[in-house]
């Protein structure tokens, strides 16, 4: 095992007590070299990365993921702890949830489902993808040295389709169910914050918002026609008969932007992502003034428990959206605020695979499977942790050129100053530092040639 240097070190070593020692020292080569790695994020490429690929007992680092006994759910506890530590604080924690799929056949596979990809469908062109659907909850925060926002995973789980129940035991679980599981274990970790949820229109569901209030406050958005109502009237004396649920009809969200009398005032937005479709688009990172109303209702569905809403309605060249939430209390600047800070879970997606090989394991068995992803995501947030202890010493720095100029650090940068030290660190270099022409190792030398000659 070469050495790591002590800013990775300071990140992983809380996990030791998760493993025995001789499988947490498998765990630190299959970490490192998922950050070395360029391309797919095989077991057998980690290992050639790390020069093992001679190494006669590889079959030990599939055992890791596909048989070793260790809880990810702890691991996944100690990562939000380390993330709360760092940037947050006691300050509310605001998470993003949403699925997204990955795409894999396989008649082995049998969590393996046919879905609408997102990415690839449109309005108007509807695309499906064989693929595991996975559900992932992200802290989204400010990363100061990156000036902006950035959606941190830390709980991803598998969320198979109803086929997958249909031959076991076990009920199907719908959409909503995985939801409301996976947000009440993240309160359950928070403790005695706030715990603020935002997530798309899937989630804009009336036993979900039910399910959670009073614990997780949760943001969504809404239809413009749903059916809201006032609360309900307080009983006449002597009224008999059952409770009722609502109180009178209170007009749709889109009667009441065509009705002139509806006051709009105008309220600034931090951090905007432009473009008219309204709190989607491009990331323009300045403030953008918008027009709003809000009030609160009870939104009733037939058959469903009625559940007391916040809703706003932003307006803003002539587009208007629907915001719900089942917390009362949150203003309508800080559901706005809250909400916009979505777009980067799209972002981290993007990045987990065209940086960290999502999409390129090829684990089989169950359980390797369920490990495997949620693991590689979770490295998104490891590798900032990382880059963060780096950026204070200020070896995080912008990949720049005369013909591609950035302000702000990416992941992209972070990822290549967490490589960068750990290559340094790890005892391959025979020259001093304060030589001109370094001599590199002859093993150092064929890892990296092997590295770029094979590189997909």
């Amino acid at each position: 095992m070469p050495t790591l240097p002590d800013e990775f070190l300071s990140v992983i070593l809380p996990y030791a007590q998760l493993f025995c020692k001789r499988i947490f020292a498998h765990v630190q080569v299959l970490l490192t070299g998922a950050v070395l790695t360029p391309g797919k994020r095989t077991v057998t490429s980690v290992l050639r990365i790390m020069g093992l690929s001679q190494t006669k007992a590889f079959h030990k680092y599939h055992c890791v993921l596909s048989q070793a006994q260790w809880s990810a759910l702890a691991a996944i506890g100690l990562l939000l702890s380390q993330l709360l530590a760092i940037f947050i604080g006691q300050q509310p924690v605001v998470v993003g949830i949403d699925e997204t799929l990955e795409r894999r056949w396989g008649k082995g596979i049998a969590a393996r489902g046919i879905y609408r990809d997102a990415v690839r469908s449109s309005g108007s062109h509807f695309v499906k993808c064989s693929g595991l659907r996975w559900v992932s909850v992200m802290l989204l925060t400010r990363v100061s040295w990156a000036n902006r926002v950035w959606a941190l995973p830390f709980l991803t789980a598998l969320a198979p389709s109803q086929r997958y129940y249909s031959a076991g035991p076990r009920p199907d679980k719908k959409f909503t169910d995985w939801a409301r599981q996976l947000l009440l274990q993240v309160k359950r970790w928070a403790g005695d914050r706030q715990v603020v949820a935002v997530g798309d229109s899937s989630y804009a569901v009336i036993d979900l918002l039910k399910s959670l209030q009073g614990r997780v406050s949760l943001i969504s958005r809404l239809r413009l026609d749903a059916a809201l109502y006032e609360p309900v009237p307080p009983p006449l004396p002597g009224q008999r008969g059952r409770k009722p649920l609502k109180g009178k009809r209170l007009p749709t969200l889109l009667e009441m932007a065509g009705d002139g009398a509806t006051p709009w005032p105008s309220l600034q937005v931090a951090d905007w992502y432009g473009g008219p479709g309204l709190l989607f688009g491009a990331l323009l990172r300045k403030a953008q003034q918008v027009e709003h109303c809000t009030g609160t209702a009870v939104w009733y569905h037939t058959g469903k428990q009625p559940v007391a809403i916040r809703w706003v309605m932003v307006r803003l060249e002539g587009k208007l959206t629907g915001l719900v939430s089942n917390d009362a209390r949150l203003t309508a600047g800080e559901m706005i605020g809250y909400f916009v800070r979505r777009w980067s879970i799209e972002t981290t997606f993007a990045l987990v695979r065209s940086h960290l090989g999502v999409e390129t394991q090829r684990q089989w068995s169950e359980l390797a499977i369920a490990r495997t992803t949620p693991v590689l995501l979770g490295l998104f947030s490891l590798v900032t942790l990382m880059a963060d202890s780096l950026q204070k010493q200020g070896q995080v720095v912008c990949q720049v050129s005369s013909w591609y100029v950035k302000d702000n650090l990416t992941f992209s940068d972070a990822l290549a100053a967490v490589r960068r030290c750990l290559w340094q660190e790890m005892n391959f270099c025979t020259s001093a530092k304060d030589v001109v022409h370094v001599k590199m190792s002859q093993q150092q030398f064929q890892l990296w040639q092997n590295a770029l000659a094979w590189a997909a």
